[in-house]
């Protein structure tokens, strides 16, 4: 059993040192996603429309959010596990969320990866990577499989 275990740990810290080296290669440090993540939730306070979704959530606990997304990037990037939140859930019943806001989430935050990310392979990966989460996170909270009913379609 303890060969199983060391062998998981070595597969992991292989993972790891794997990943680190191609964010480096591409300029994708913990500094730049802190200075990112900081300027791309200063952007969606002031967007019309997710501003108040934003805010209206996490008035009063901004500073929180903003570590907790910067150690959600970082853990991606990094495949470092450090990440244990559980970010379906923090979404669901978020009042006035609409699949809508989805893409101008997308939108802004490419705009903000084109300003601030300053190597083409570190733009590609994050709005890649940011496509793959709001994807995911819609489908999560807004998927109806009974639509897809080959009966309930018009024709």
């Amino acid at each position: 059993m303890d060969d199983k275990l060391h062998g998981r740990a070595a597969q992991s810290d292989a993972i790891r040192k794997r990943a680190q080296a191609e964010m480096k290669s591409i300029g994708i440090d913990d500094v730049l996603i802190s200075v990112l993540v900081e300027a791309f939730y200063a952007r969606v306070l002031l967007h019309a429309q997710l501003g108040p979704v934003f805010d209206a959530k996490l008035a009063g606990r901004w500073p929180d959010h903003m570590e907790k997304m910067k150690s959600f990037w970082s853990a991606l990037a990094f495949r470092s596990g450090a990440y244990g939140g559980k970010p379906v859930q923090a979404h669901l019943g978020v009042a006035n969320m609409t699949p809508e806001l989805f893409p101008q989430w997308l939108e802004l935050f490419a705009a903000t990866v084109e300003e601030i990310v300053p190597t083409e392979e570190a733009r590609a990966w994050f709005t890649a990577t940011a496509d793959r989460i709001a994807r995911s996170l819609a489908i999560s909270l807004f998927y109806n499989p009974a639509l897809d009913d080959p009966a309930l379609k018009q024709y």
